[in-house]
């Protein structure tokens, strides 16, 4: 019975370790994490279109086109187009970058508008409401249980 055992030095962790599985790649690369910085793809062309209108909001709202030689673990598989030669663009996306405090101010906004939005909702809904046959607008959930008999 002993006879049929590996020896340990024969064991080794190559020997144990599981096979990794295939996983799709990412589309877009994601870049080195710059402290400060949040990193966001602007789309500049679709099928050959330019989106002249889409770049020139995102840089008024203040994200800032990446540098190529800033990341250069990016710029080798970057397609380079003669309008962004400097920067880094991949399938019609440009690589820009802002500061994390304008990111989280424009997420402030954003989330305020939704609110204001679902609130004119509501109260348009509950100008409608009649006593004799009341609407109801709750956007809470309860969890209730049983008193076990």
């Amino acid at each position: 019975m002993a006879d049929n055992r590996i020896t340990r030095d024969l064991e080794t962790r190559d020997r144990t370790t599981r096979k990794k599985a295939w996983t799709r790649p990412e589309l877009l690369p994601s870049p080195t994490p710059e402290p400060g910085y949040d990193y966001h793809w602007v789309r500049v062309s679709t099928q050959g279109h330019v989106d002249a209108t889409n770049v020139s909001s995102k840089l008024r709202e203040g994200w800032e086109p990446v540098k190529a030689t800033d990341h250069p673990e990016i710029m080798m598989v970057a397609v380079e187009q003669e309008r962004f030669k400097d920067n880094i663009v991949i399938g019609g996306l440009m690589l820009c970058k802002a500061s994390k405090e304008m990111v989280e101010e424009r997420n402030e906004y954003y989330s305020s508008q939704a609110k204001a939005q679902m609130n004119s909702v509501d109260n348009n809904l509950m100008r409608e409401n009649d006593p004799r046959m009341p609407l109801f607008n709750e956007r809470k959930s309860r969890v209730s249980f049983g008193n076990g008999t």
